[in-house]
C-alpha cells in the first residue's frame, strides 16, 4: 500500500475490492460482479475515486441507492462507486443533504421538524443523488420543487454548483442525468407546516405504496415513464380521458396500458410483469438481466403496436 492507495492489478483507493456481486446493492436484486467495488463515505471519496479512475483510463460507473437501476448479468468491467455519503444538516428552512442520504430518512426527519415540501416522497426508494438526478416525483409532487442548489462533478473533475434553473428539470429528466454529472449534495429550501398534516401525508402514500406497488418481491420500480397525454391521437385523449392524471401534467399511466394488453403475469424465466402494478417487472427469484430486458422489449412492442406509443424507458440499465 502507498498513499492511500492499494496496489491490485491497478492502484485504486485503498478499501476497493475486486470481483464484487453487485445485485445487494441494487432494489432488483439482479446483476453480475463489478471488476472493482469501493465505498465512498464522503464527497472526497468520490471525487478522488472518480480522478484516480479516469487517470488510469478505467471505466467507472457511481451507484447510489440502488432503485432504477438493472445491471448486466456480465457485471461491470471497471470500477463501481459506491456512493455513501450520508450527511445532512437542518438548519430552520433549508436542508443540506449529501448525494446518498437515503430519500426516506429525509422525509421522515423533515416532517418531524414541522418541514413541509418533500412529504409526497414517503416511501420513495433510493437516495437524495438518484431522485435529483432523475427528477424522481410521485403525488403530484417532483424533488425539482424544493431545490435550491446543487455541487455536483462535472466531466473536467471540477466540482460546480448549480442553482435550480441552471439544471433544467423536465419529466423524470434533468440536465445532471443529460450530461451525466454526479450529484455530490443538495440544497433543498422547504416551508413551515403542519407537522400532523405532512407526517401523516408522508404515512398515506407509505401506505398506498404498500398497498398498490408489488413491494413483496425485489424490483426497480417503474420501468416505463407515463405518456404524456400530448402523444396520443386526439380520438384516444377521448378514449382515454377517464384515466389521465396530472404528474406533474396530464399522462396517461403507463401501467393502464400495459394492463389494457393484458399484459399483467407476463413472464420470462423468473421475471415477471407485476400482476399488482404492471408498469414494475419484479424478481420471482432468480430472474436475470437478459429476463427483464426480453420482457420490457416485448412490452414495448405491443404498446407501440397498439396504442401508437412508444414507451420511454426510465430503468437505467448498466453494462
Amino acid at each position: 500500500m502507498y498513499m492511500g492507495y492499494i496496489y491490485m492489478d491497478i492502484a485504486l483507493p485503498l478499501g476497493t475490492r475486486r470481483n464484487v456481486s453487485l445485485a445487494p446493492y441494487t432494489t432488483f436484486k439482479i446483476g453480475g460482479t463489478a471488476k472493482y467495488f469501493y465505498i465512498a463515505r464522503s464527497t472526497k471519496d468520490i471525487v478522488d475515486a472518480v480522478a484516480q479512475a479516469k487517470s488510469l483510463k478505467l471505466p467507472f460507473f457511481v451507484l447510489a441507492g440502488g432503485s432504477n437501476v438493472l445491471v448486466s448479468d456480465k457485471g461491470f468491467n471497471g470500477l463501481v462507486i459506491k456512493v455513501q455519503n450520508t450527511a445532512y444538516t437542518i438548519s430552520k428552512t433549508n436542508v443540506h443533504a449529501d448525494a446518498g442520504v437515503s430519500m426516506e430518512t429525509l422525509v421522515k426527519k423533515t416532517g418531524s421538524k414541522g418541514l413541509s415540501g418533500l412529504q409526497w416522497a414517503g416511501g420513495l426508494p433510493g437516495s437524495v443523488g438518484g431522485a435529483v438526478r432523475g427528477n424522481a416525483g410521485a403525488f403530484g409532487g417532483e424533488i425539482k420543487d424544493s431545490i435550491v442548489s446543487i455541487r455536483v462533478l462535472n466531466a473536467k473533475g471540477n466540482i460546480v454548483t448549480l442553482i435550480q434553473k441552471q439544471c433544467k428539470f423536465s419529466y423524470r429528466d434533468s440536465l445532471i442525468k443529460k450530461n451525466n454529472l454526479i450529484v455530490l449534495s443538495c440544497i433543498f429550501k422547504l416551508e413551515k407546516g403542519n407537522k400532523r398534516i405532512i407526517q401523516a401525508t408522508a404515512k398515506d402514500h407509505r401506505e398506498y405504496r404498500k398497498e398498490r406497488h408489488p413491494l413483496e418481491y425485489p424490483n426497480a420500480g417503474s420501468v416505463f415513464k407515463n405518456c404524456d397525454v400530448k402523444k396520443f391521437s386526439k380520438k384516444l385523449q377521448e378514449e382515454l380521458q377517464d384515466v389521465i392524471k396530472v404528474d406533474p401534467f396530464p399522462v396517461v399511466p403507463t401501467a393502464y396500458l400495459i394492463s389494457q394488453a393484458k399484459l399483467k403475469g407476463l413472464r420470462v424465466g423468473k421475471a415477471q410483469v407485476s400482476k399488482k402494478h404492471p408498469n414494475y417487472i419484479v424478481n420471482k427469484g432468480g430472474a436475470t438481466a437478459k429476463d427483464v430486458l426480453h420482457i420490457a422489449k416485448k412490452v414495448k412492442n405491443i404498446i407501440k403496436k397498439k396504442f401508437s406509443i412508444n414507451l420511454e424507458q426510465e430503468i437505467q440499465f448498466v453494462e
